[in-house]
């Protein structure tokens, strides 16, 4: 019979490789194998650290932003029910009641001012710390 195909075939030489134990204790070796693997397992922790990080940064920063701006929000309109306009202005008009001027009042102004940002400071200290969740769809870059 005839071959129907036939290749010429490549011989690779047979490599013998001697390894030269350095270590020939076996609880070096495993000492060793355990200071690699714990090497490997604080660079994985780092990496990742290093990544979340400033995601997390990001997202607590804005999370503060929205705290603060709710926070103020609420306290200025807490104080604000308790005054009127006529108490903070007074306005003067010419004999004609067409108004000349505006003066504000300053004394009740200033008190305003100054329970906003109190009452500002109190409820950001009695919200006290908050909990922030970091989606894991957060993580992809694409």
């Amino acid at each position: 019979m005839h071959k129907i195909y036939s290749r010429p075939r490549i011989k690779i030489p047979k490599v013998i490789v001697q390894s030269r134990n350095r270590i020939q204790n076996p609880k070096s070796k495993k000492v060793v194998t355990i200071i690699l693997i714990l090497i490997i397992a604080f660079s994985t922790v780092k990496l990742i650290l290093d990544a979340v990080l400033p995601i997390f940064d990001t997202l607590c920063e804005s999370r503060a932003k929205s705290i603060a701006t709710i926070v103020s929000n609420e306290q200025a309109t807490n104080v604000m029910k308790e005054h009127t306009y006529d108490e903070l202005f007074s306005m003067e008009k010419d004999i004609n009641g067409m108004i000349t001027m505006i003066k504000s009042n300053v004394i009740p102004i200033n008190e305003i001012i100054s329970d906003v940002a109190n009452k500002i400071q109190e409820e950001i200290d009695n919200r006290g710390r908050e909990n922030i969740e970091i989606a894991i769809r957060k993580f992809y870059w694409f």
